[in-house]
């Protein structure tokens, strides 16, 4: 399936989005497709819970790793803080994403916005 990379100024693609792709290429239900990517990221989730790792060939690697408590500042008014170990999810993608991404056009990839910036100021509304 070839998603749609977003423009300037698009929404980045959703679960929705993918659903309704996969539907139109199978001619499946949207519905029994949302429940089966549903339960594709429910397995992954439950996999990293219980095994701390998950590989899908010709994909990519997920794995649980631990973060170390750490000291850091608050940079509001320059306290330092502790903060707490904890884990994380870590992604390493597999040739095929590494190599399809490296040949995506440089001034393509330029017009894809970086939403995590205006995420955090939306959230402190």
């Amino acid at each position: 399936m070839a998603a749609r990379i977003p423009s300037a100024g698009a929404s980045w693609v959703t679960k929705k989005e993918i659903v309704r792709n996969i539907a139109h290429q199978t001619g499946l239900p949207p519905q029994d497709i949302k429940r089966i990517v549903q339960e594709t990221f429910d397995a992954i989730i439950d996999t990293l819970v219980s095994e701390g790792r998950l590989e899908l060939r010709n994909f990519g690697v997920f794995q649980v790793k631990s973060r170390s408590a750490r000291k850091a500042r608050n940079p509001l008014t320059g306290q330092e803080v502790e903060v707490p170990g904890r884990l994380v999810v870590t992604f390493k993608p597999g040739l095929n994403m590494q190599q399809k991404i490296a040949a995506v056009d440089p001034d393509v990839a330029a017009t894809w916005r970086d939403d995590s910036k205006n995420d955090a100021d939306q959230s402190e509304d």
